[in-house]
C-alpha cells in the first residue's frame, strides 16, 4: 500500500495542473479567448472643404472577444465617429468591434469625421489616425488620402 502512494500523489498532481491548461472549446491558442484586431481599406477623400473631411476603413478582429472603439484621434484635426441612421448622422461615442467579426466605415454608413482641419490634406499623402480600443489599445493607421471622387473596389 505505501508504494502506491507516491504513485497516487503524482497522478493527482497530473490531474490539478491539466484542469489549469486553456479551454479546449474556446478555441485553438490563447488569441481565441481576446481580440485580435487589423485594420484594412483605410483611405479619405480630398476634402473639398478647408475644415472638414471624411475617413473609411474596416476593423476585422479574428480574436473570441469583442472590443469597443472608445475615441480616434489624429495630427491634423479633431476626429468623431458618425453613424448613418436612415438619412440622418449622429455621432457616437464607442462602437463595438464583434468577436470574430467587423466594424466597417464607409460611405452612406458609419464614418470617421474629421473638423477644424489645421491643414487640408491632399491627395498623395498620408493622414495618421490613432484608433483607441478598450482592450487593444491604440491602434495607428495611415490613412491615403484619394481623390474625391474616390470608390474602393471592395465597396467595403
Amino acid at each position: 500500500m505505501r508504494r502506491l502512494a507516491p504513485v497516487t500523489a503524482v497522478l493527482a498532481g497530473a490531474l490539478v495542473l491539466a484542469g489549469c491548461g486553456t479551454d479546449s472549446g474556446s478555441g485553438s491558442g490563447s488569441g481565441a479567448s481576446r481580440a485580435e484586431l487589423s485594420v484594412s481599406g483605410a483611405y479619405m477623400p480630398q476634402p473639398v472643404s478647408d475644415s472638414m473631411a471624411a475617413g473609411f476603413l474596416t476593423v476585422t478582429n479574428k480574436g473570441g472577444t469583442k472590443d469597443e472603439l472608445t475615441s480616434v484621434t489624429s495630427d491634423i484635426g479633431e476626429v468623431t465617429a458618425h453613424e448613418t441612421v436612415g438619412s440622418a448622422m449622429q455621432e457616437v461615442k464607442d462602437l463595438d468591434v464583434p468577436a470574430h467579426g467587423q466594424l466597417v466605415f464607409k460611405s452612406g454608413g458609419s464614418h470617421l469625421m474629421f473638423e477644424k482641419l489645421k491643414r487640408k490634406p491632399k491627395q498623395g499623402e498620408k493622414v495618421t489616425v490613432k484608433l483607441h480600443f478598450t482592450e487593444s489599445g491604440t491602434v495607428t493607421v495611415e490613412m491615403p488620402v484619394k481623390s474625391a471622387t474616390y470608390t474602393p473596389k471592395t465597396g467595403h
